[in-house]
């Protein structure tokens, strides 16, 4: 091939068929190629890559990120992939383009080629809160989801709770389906029937009022709802404060995430906490690690804890 076909492999430039590209990419990787000089052409800085800037989850991810790599004498770059769920062949020629020396990725859906381009890179990537189970191979750091939809039903069931309704998160997100299952979990093991309709859709306070309004409108309706995230939960008050009831006298609420607004509500919203900032910070260790020649491929799991505040009470007795 000639030198000018093989640079723009290496430097993630267009202008390469698909099938020359990935025939340079399994050469490099096969052969164990590295370029000499690598270290000093990169630049020093890790990279996040994020879906959105456009919630709190965000927000916490980039400060545990910026911590580690600020500890190590490192700069951040931030980057973000636009569409849910949608990872293009511009992130990667991106990646490629910029150097880093070590990815955190929010998403854990790169493609085999993605994967194996950075690979032959020497550019380690580290998924964090991976919404998907990651393919073989792929290291991440995640949260005890199950665990806490298991404590956060067991903490309404002790206060006295019978009737719990859940809101469920997205069906294709391994975290939302863990956290209900853990919330299932709760109910048959106090032998309370598990309600046949467990709405959702969203994680968003939009996705929260209007499953809100339709379980409190009921005549049957719960004293208390276990919901996939702080925003829904926050979505529940708006629906039960414009049907007249009250927080926590008529319906006890908890929340997922401990997102700074948790704290800030009215009134302040018991959830179960996931350590965002620590799982960023261990997952920017664990790529710094990789990067130093640490072969092995972890998968950790970060421990959720209930808090308790003022959103969840006894049910009134009637």
């Amino acid at each position: 091939m000639s030198l000018s076909t093989v640079s723009k492999v290496l430097n993630g430039r267009p202008g390469v068929s698909p099938a020359t590209r990935r025939r340079v990419e399994d050469l490099l990787h096969d052969s164990g190629y590295a370029r000499r000089g690598v270290d000093a052409e990169r630049g020093e800085t890790v990279e996040l890559v994020i879906e959105n800037l456009a919630s709190e989850w965000s927000v916490e991810v980039i400060r545990g990120v910026e911590r580690v790599a600020r500890e190590n004498g490192l700069a951040m770059v931030l980057s973000t992939i636009g569409d849910y769920h949608v990872v293009g062949d511009e992130f990667v020629t991106g990646v490629l383009r910029r150097k880093p020396i070590a990815v955190v990725l929010q998403f854990s859906n790169l493609t085999a080629d993605h994967r194996r381009q950075l690979r032959a890179r020497n550019i380690p990537f580290v998924v964090v809160d991976p919404a998907g189970d990651p393919p073989a191979g792929v290291p991440s750091i995640g949260a005890t989801n199950w665990a806490g939809g298991l404590a956060a039903t067991r903490h309404l069931l002790t206060l006295g709770h019978r009737r719990i309704a859940a809101i469920g998160g997205p069906a294709d997100l391994m975290c939302s389906r863990a956290r209900l299952a853990g919330y299932q979990a709760a109910m048959q093991e106090a032998r309370i029937p598990v309600p046949r309709r467990i709405g959702g859709g969203g994680f968003s306070r939009e996705d929260g009022e209007r499953e809100g309004r339709r379980l409190l409108a009921a005549a049957d309706r719960p004293t208390a709802i276990v919901c996939a995230n702080d925003m829904q939960a926050l979505g529940v008050y708006d629906a039960a404060f414009a049907l007249g009831l009250d927080v926590p006298g008529d319906v006890s609420v908890i929340g997922f995430d401990d997102a700074p607004s948790a704290s800030w509500a009215r009134p302040p919203l018991t959830t179960i906490r996931q350590p965002l900032q620590e799982m960023a910070e261990e997952a920017t260790r664990l790529a710094l690690r990789l990067r130093a020649g640490d072969e092995e491929i972890t998968r950790l799991e970060l421990a959720t804890t209930l808090v308790e505040r003022a959103s969840t009470a006894s049910p009134r007795r009637h």
